[in-house]
Parts: structure tokens; C-alpha cells; sequence
């Protein structure tokens, strides 16, 4: 008499595969769901991101106020490292002007941008972009990006 040797992962495989059409077909679909329902959270819009960022930078650039309560500490730390340029505005000093152009808004990537335009005392112009992530509470600066 050849004895078969006791393989328990073999069978709880085999008992698994057999029985789980029959439990997914008699359990309703909202017990397979999440048990915990999720609010929806709301995402930043185009419109939102704009108003934000024209208010944030102003005509001349950000409040002290909203450059310690409105930006990413990512942007704090990048400030941090980079202390002979003002990160937020790519550049030393206070510009003369500042436009920001409407943003974009990237829903799949989680993040909405906009193009700001700065205007200096030389009459120089320069652009950069600054990012902010759809679903940041309250609305805050996440990164800045200088063109040149």
C-alpha cells in the first residue's frame, strides 16, 4: 500500500478555489464593499487654484503670514537650503508686478498649476509655475518650479 504524503496547502487550495464561486455568488455586493464608506473629498478646482495663487502672491509677492501658514513644508524646507533666492518667487528680492495666468488642473495626478509672471524694477520679466495639490486643507502652495 503506497501512502500519500499529507499536503494541507494543497488541499485548503483545492477547497478554496472550489468554494469561492459559491460564497461571491451568495454574498451581496455591498458586503464585498469597502465596510467603511469614505466622504467624498473635494478637489480643488481651476478657479479655486487661480484665486488662490493671485491672492497669495499679490502684486508684490506673498505676506510673511502666508509664507508660514500657506505653503507645503516641502516649500519650507527647499527655503531652508536655498537661503540667497526666495524660493516662492525664483528670484532675490520684491518684484514690481505679478500676474498669474488660470490654472490647470490635473485630477489623475492629484495637482493643479498655474504660470506666474513676475516683472522686476529692470523691467525684466520671468515666469515660473506653481503647484498646488487638489486636495490640500486648507489650499496651500505644494511646490514651486523656476523656468530658468
Amino acid at each position: 500500500m503506497t501512502l500519500t504524503p499529507y499536503r494541507p496547502g494543497a488541499l485548503l487550495l483545492a477547497l478554496s478555489a472550489s468554494l469561492l464561486p459559491l460564497i461571491a455568488a451568495s454574498a451581496p455586493a455591498a458586503a464585498l464593499a469597502d465596510p467603511v464608506p469614505r466622504p467624498h473629498r473635494h478637489q480643488h478646482t481651476a478657479d479655486e487654484i487661480t484665486g488662490f495663487l493671485t491672492a497669495f502672491y499679490g502684486t508684490h509677492g506673498p505676506s510673511a503670514p502666508d509664507r508660514s501658514r500657506r505653503i507645503s513644508q516641502q516649500l519650507k524646507d527647499k527655503q531652508a537650503h536655498t537661503p540667497d533666492t526666495d524660493v516662492l518667487l525664483c528670484a532675490p528680492g520684491t518684484p514690481k508686478a505679478i500676474t498669474v495666468g488660470p490654472a490647470t488642473v490635473a485630477q489623475a495626478a492629484g495637482v493643479g498649476w498655474a504660470t506666474v509672471t513676475t516683472v522686476w524694477d529692470s523691467g525684466v520679466l520671468d515666469t515660473f509655475t506653481a503647484y498646488v495639490r487638489l486636495d490640500s486643507r486648507p489650499i496651500t502652495l505644494d511646490d514651486v518650479i523656476c523656468a530658468g
